[in-house]
């Protein structure tokens, strides 16, 4: 990191944010080797990050294929305006970028478990119903293993 003071080594802060941040952007390298980034709702559990989609589509074609991954949430704090120099205005924020490996979860039970934890991050007021038995299979649960995290922030001074 270019600018170290601004590392977030404390692993509480950088759990903390990944749990309460509510989209997450993934890339992928597509077939034409083009990095592709879409945005996900996603769950940070157990030191791993989950998101659900389709199964089609190209992110599912490119984690398939085998395609590093590249994670990313940001939280934006505030923007400072500029007084006298344009080169003094200036953005607080923290962010976290995750480096790894994309797999899918085919146990029927972890999967459940996922997609209720998210059900719980999301709508933790409750109100819904159990996920239909056609949609748990038709859907995808993605679980990225973190080989590479770093957090930086921009708080001020």
């Amino acid at each position: 990191m270019r600018r170290s003071e601004r590392e977030i080594k404390n692993r509480e802060t950088i759990d903390a944010l990944l749990e309460r941040t509510l989209v997450g952007r993934i890339a992928t390298i597509n077939r034409k080797r083009f990095p592709v980034i879409k945005p996900v709702n996603f769950l940070y559990w157990d030191g791993k990050i989950y998101f659900h989609s389709s199964k089609q589509g190209e992110k599912m074609a490119d984690i398939r294929r085998g395609s590093r991954i590249c994670f990313e949430v940001d939280e934006p704090i505030a923007y400072v305006l500029a007084k006298g120099s344009a080169c003094s205005s200036t953005y607080f924020y923290r962010s976290i970028i995750v480096k790894g490996k994309g797999h899918l979860v085919n146990q029927r039970e972890k999967k459940l478990t996922i997609l209720k934890k998210m059900m719980e991050k999301y709508q933790p007021e409750g109100g819904y119903d159990e996920f239909p038995q056609a949609m748990v299979q038709k859907t995808a649960v993605v679980e990225i293993s973190i080989e590479e995290l770093t957090g930086k922030q921009h708080l001020g001074s």
